[in-house]
């Protein structure tokens, strides 16, 4: 029952502070609307999101190395706590965006922090299955929390999905109170902090598996990050309709985050990815490139989404079969690819829709689609890994 619970305070845990760096995706157009703004502009919160997150991620693993879990899962959902409430009452954008800050900052401690303590607990063997259904838990949010995000802003403003998902981020907090194990780290005098960043760094696999994700990530988030604004625009939805399709693509990436967890115990793990993130990059620009039905569009942005998020459990199984007892630092560097490439992803995502329409968000995607697989081709040949 006590490792239960541990479990499911991590699973809880990661969903909700998945909903967090997610939910302004439906957001964006209510956003400019009330601060006089472009789209183009307000996803830029998504970025400064993201780089803060990208900074707290890439520095909190050795700090959970050597002092343990627990505290920084604490210290973590709390800030991320304060940051989504106090987002609530944002008075204009500069602000918004401050307070965006210190959410990305709060949100950057979880995954990798979260992921080790799992990793800590759970047999090499069984290792690929607990991350991958973990991670498939996590994006749940995309099915219920994003399109929840857009109905509460519907009814409520954009304000109300603030205050609901802050409140439940302090609970969540609570519950690791509760929940979280109790467990000695190693204590200050031990923490280091480069010589652990320069072990795995002298790992050739390991360099490419960031490399390889960061461009992922890219692709990932262009096509998340405008799609509910290429909906509303090209079918002419609201804000609430919009909540539905939403679901359906957040399903997309349940299925390829579960559909990671086996595909990392299989030898040939590395050419099924490639192909997989290729051809959700082809989908992503036929999806804006090419007018369709409605149904027909949500249905490519599913697959697209589905293909382009399998590498994603992938690579934190390889992160945690290469970097032994820095267990959060090497997550929490796969952390800082994944959010420097969604910081690019929302950015260059951002640029293109302004200069060239959504057509250049789809070009993005299967660009960055293509440099991943000629980096797992070049140098990630190598069989299956075990620690």
């Amino acid at each position: 029952m006590s490792q239960f619970r541990f479990l499911a305070a991590v699973a809880v845990g990661l969903f909700v502070t998945m909903s967090a760096s997610l939910m302004l995706a439906p957001l964006l157009v209510d956003l400019a609307t009330e601060f006089d703004t472009s789209v183009a502009v307000t996803g830029q919160l998504a970025t400064v999101t993201f780089a803060a997150w990208a900074v707290s991620v890439v520095t909190v693993g050795p700090l959970s190395d050597s002092i343990g879990r627990r505290p920084v899962a604490l210290a973590g959902l709390t800030l991320l706590s304060i940051g989504v409430l106090a987002s609530a009452f944002a008075p204009n954008l500069g602000i918004l965006m401050a307070l965006r800050v210190v959410t990305g900052l709060g949100g950057g401690m979880i995954p990798p922090n979260s992921l080790a303590a799992v990793a800590d607990s759970v047999t090499p063997a069984r290792r690929a299955q607990a991350v991958g259904g973990l991670m498939a838990f996590a994006t749940l949010s995309s099915v219920i929390g994003i399109p929840l995000v857009a109905i509460g802003a519907d009814l409520g403003g954009w304000r109300l999905p603030f205050l609901v998902i802050g409140s439940l981020l302090a609970a969540c907090a609570l519950l690791n109170w509760f929940w979280f194990p109790k467990s000695e780290g190693a204590g200050l005098r031990s923490f280091t902090f480069f010589s652990r960043y320069r072990a795995l760094l002298a790992i050739p696999i390991f360099r490419a598996a960031l490399t390889v994700n960061f461009a992922q990530r890219i692709a990932y988030m262009a096509l998340f990050s405008y799609l509910a604004t290429y909906l509303i625009d090209s079918y002419d939805m609201s804000v609430g309709a919009v909540a539905l399709p939403m679901a359906f693509v957040g399903i997309g990436t349940v299925i390829g985050t579960y559909a990671g967890g086996p595909v990392a115990s299989r030898k040939d793990r590395m050419p099924l990815i490639a192909a997989s993130v290729m051809t959700g990059g082809l989908a992503a620009l036929l999806l804006f490139s090419v007018d369709v039905p409605l149904w027909a569009a949500v249905a490519i942005a599913t697959g697209a989404i589905a293909l382009i998020s399998v590498g994603w459990p992938v690579m934190l199984t390889l992160s945690t079969e290469v970097s032994n007892q820095s267990r959060a630092t090497g997550v929490g560097l796969l952390g800082l690819s994944n959010q420097t490439g969604a910081v690019g992803g929302a950015a260059m995502g951002g640029v293109l829709l302004a200069t060239s329409g959504f057509p250049g968000v789809g070009y993005l995607c299967l660009g960055a689609a293509v440099f991943s697989a000629v980096v797992i081709g070049l140098f990630m040949r190598q069989p299956n890994t075990q620690e």
